[in-house]
C-alpha cells in the first residue's frame, strides 16, 4: 500500500529532479550569464539594485554612471542634497522614495558599519529600502555568499509557470527554491532564469515553441 507520505516524497523527488534538469539546461544555454547591473563597489551594487525595483537594468545602467561619478561611495551619498539625488535617479521611477532610501541606507552604512556595506543578511535587512531580493543580490555578487535565492518578477513568473511553486509571494517562493536547488547554484539559478525570462518566457507572449524548457513546463503551449 502506498501511503500519503510516500506519494509526497515522490512528488518532492520528482520536483527536485526537474529543478536540477532545468538548472543544467539553463547553464548550457546561458553559460556567460551574470549580473546585468554595472558597479565597481558593494555600495554601488546596493544602490543599483535599489534603483532596479520596477525598472529595467538597462535603464539603471544609463543612470548610474553619472550618479556614481558625483557620489561614488556611501559617505558622499549620505551627505548629498536629496533633491540632487532625486533628479539623478528620476528616470528609474519612484525616484523620490528611491533617493530617500538610498541616502538613508548610506547614512546607516556610515554610522553603523564604518562606511562599508555589511556582508550579513541580518545587517543588510536593517538598511532602508533593502529587502531579501536586494540583500541576496549584494551578498552573492559583492561578497560571493549564497545566502538565499533572488526572487524578482522574472523568477516569480517562471518558477510558477514551471510548476516549481504554487506561491506568488517572493518569500515563500524563495523557501520552495531553497529546498529544490543546491546552495552553490542559488544565485546562478536566478540570473539564468532572468535571462530566459527576458529572451524566451516573456510575461505577455512566452515563446513556448522555441523554449528549451518546454518539455519540462506544465504551462507550455498556453
Amino acid at each position: 500500500m502506498i501511503t500519503t507520505s510516500t506519494n509526497s516524497a515522490r512528488k518532492r523527488t520528482s520536483k527536485k529532479q526537474k529543478a536540477s534538469e532545468i538548472l543544467e539546461r539553463l547553464k548550457h544555454f546561458y553559460p556567460d550569464a551574470t549580473c546585468s547591473l554595472n558597479y565597481s563597489t558593494p555600495v554601488q551594487l546596493l544602490v543599483a539594485t535599489i534603483l532596479s525595483a520596477q525598472c529595467t537594468d538597462e535603464r539603471v545602467n544609463k543612470v548610474t554612471p553619472n550618479l556614481f561619478s558625483k557620489f561614488p561611495d556611501a559617505e558622499s551619498m549620505a551627505t548629498a542634497e536629496l533633491t540632487e539625488l532625486e533628479e539623478l535617479v528620476r528616470s528609474t521611477g519612484f525616484y523620490r522614495n528611491k533617493a530617500k532610501n538610498i541616502q538613508a541606507a548610506c547614512r546607516m552604512i556610515v554610522s553603523e558599519f564604518a562606511g562599508q556595506v555589511p556582508n550579513r543578511m541580518e545587517d543588510l535587512l536593517k538598511l532602508p529600502g533593502v529587502a531579501r531580493k536586494t540583500a541576496n543580490v549584494v551578498l552573492a555578487h559583492a561578497f560571493g555568499i549564497n545566502a538565499g535565492v533572488t526572487v524578482d518578477t522574472h523568477v516569480t513568473r517562471l518558477t510558477f509557470r514551471l510548476g516549481l511553486t504554487k506561491h506568488t509571494d517572493p518569500i515563500r517562493i524563495e523557501q520552495d527554491l531553497i529546498k529544490l536547488l543546491p546552495q552553490p547554484d542559488w544565485e546562478n539559478w536566478s540570473i539564468r532564469l532572468i535571462y530566459h525570462g527576458r529572451a524566451v518566457c516573456k510575461a505577455r507572449s512566452p515563446a513556448c515553441g522555441v523554449c528549451q524548457l518546454a518539455d519540462l513546463c506544465p504551462s507550455s503551449g498556453e
